[in-house]
């Protein structure tokens, strides 16, 4: 009976099932198109990136002895010039004599000058004995090389202050010695205070000029570091002797480097939204190695500089767009298992703008989805886009 049913309506339940086909193919569920990802072993590093300039370890500021007429200089930026060369010269005015108290004013300052002369030429040679017993340490690897480099540092900036000081009292010696005051008419030579390469000629036409006015500056630009200001939270994090990558600096590859100081004191700078920030010096230094590349760097190039907090050569890593917060503000990824989107749980480790090191709940090959939408849920059936 049941077979001659099915015979009788055999059209009808033909004609139902095909309805029933369709209504299920119709309100089937389509796969999600996704964007996905890679969990992969590789390279990870956690660094801060700001930029910074370029500029000369040891550059002079050459400026006016005296106030009157300045003869046309004729040197120009890339000159070669060596210690006590003649840059100019200057024709001071006359003035008034001195009376008996600016004498008396002149002649302590001239004492004081003379004593700060002595004390920097004492810490200069204290200095320069710290770093041969630096040296000495280096050679046998007892010594970090950022602790040499400091050593040089504080050889340089003795020589830079103890010629500063003796400036300073040749210059209330002459004060003394012109008949009528400072200048009186009588030719003052200007000369350079190091040897080294014309930076740059800041008043390069004849004409008067007060006293102190800046002229040229003078420095090597083969010897060159940079110059990073850091907001001071990051400023903090970082220490002399971590590695710096120097990026989009105009030419290939990477320049790497090493933090020799950060300044112990903050600035304050108004960022270009209007922002508030204390900022402080990061000083980089190069070794000898980066030559070829620095050659092609000068004073005041600017650079960016990522330096290096942490980093790993074989890092379990997620893209960090795949990164998402639960509902208990945990970090969670979809990933792609037998065509469904799967929620897990993981926990990560360090961070960096690309990956984030996977600790727990993800292994090495698996696909992940990048930016999951609000609307994916788990268990939805996905596929990835071409």
């Amino acid at each position: 009976m049941i077979v001659s049913l099915i015979k009788r309506w055999r059209w009808a339940l033909l004609i139902a099932l095909l309805l029933a086909a369709g209504l299920l193919f119709a309100f089937w569920p389509e796969r999600v198109p996704v964007d996905t990802g890679e969990v992969s072993r590789g390279p990870m590093t956690v660094g801060i990136t700001d930029d910074g300039v370029t500029r000369a370890e040891e550059y002079y500021v050459v400026s006016a002895p005296v106030t009157g007429y300045l003869a046309r200089i004729e040197l120009e930026a890339g000159d070669e010039v060596s210690r006590g060369a003649l840059i100019t010269r200057m024709t001071g005015v006359p003035s008034t004599p001195l009376d008996q108290r600016s004498e008396r004013e002149l002649r302590a300052a001239l004492t004081s000058a003379r004593a700060s002369e002595g004390g920097a030429r004492a810490s200069l040679e204290q200095a320069e004995r710290d770093l041969v017993r630096a040296e000495e340490l280096a050679e046998r690897g007892f010594l970090p090389r950022a602790q040499l480099e400091a050593a040089r540092t504080r050889v340089a900036n003795g020589r830079a202050v103890l010629d500063q000081t003796r400036g300073e009292v040749r210059r209330i010696e002459a004060l003394l010695t012109q008949p009528g005051g400072a200048g009186s008419g009588t030719p003052v030579p200007v000369r350079a205070p190091a040897s080294g390469s014309v930076m740059s000629v800041i008043t390069e036409s004849e004409g008067v000029i007060a006293q102190g006015t800046q002229l040229m500056t003078i420095g090597d630009p083969q010897q060159i570091e940079a110059v990073v200001d850091l907001i001071s939270r990051e400023a903090a994090r970082v220490s002399v002797g971590d590695l710096v990558m120097i990026t989009q600096w105009g030419g290939e590859g990477t320049i790497t480097g090493r933090v020799t100081q950060v300044e112990p004191f903050g600035r304050l700078k108004i960022s270009a939204l209007g922002i508030e920030e204390q900022r402080v010096n990061v000083i980089v230094g190069f070794d000898a190695e980066q030559a070829e590349a620095l050659a092609r760097l000068g004073h005041g190039y600017q650079i960016d500089a990522t330096f290096v907090l942490w980093s790993a050569e074989d890092a379990l890593r997620v893209p960090i767009g795949a990164l998402f917060r639960g509902s208990e503000g945990d970090w969670r990824v979809f990933a792609i298992d037998g065509g469904r989107a799967v929620e897990r749980a993981v926990v990560l480790g360090h961070l960096n703008d690309e990956h984030a090191e996977v600790l727990e709940g993800l292994d090495e090959g698996e696909t992940v989805i990048l930016n999951p939408g609000g609307a994916l849920e788990d268990g939805v059936r996905v596929e990835p886009r071409e």
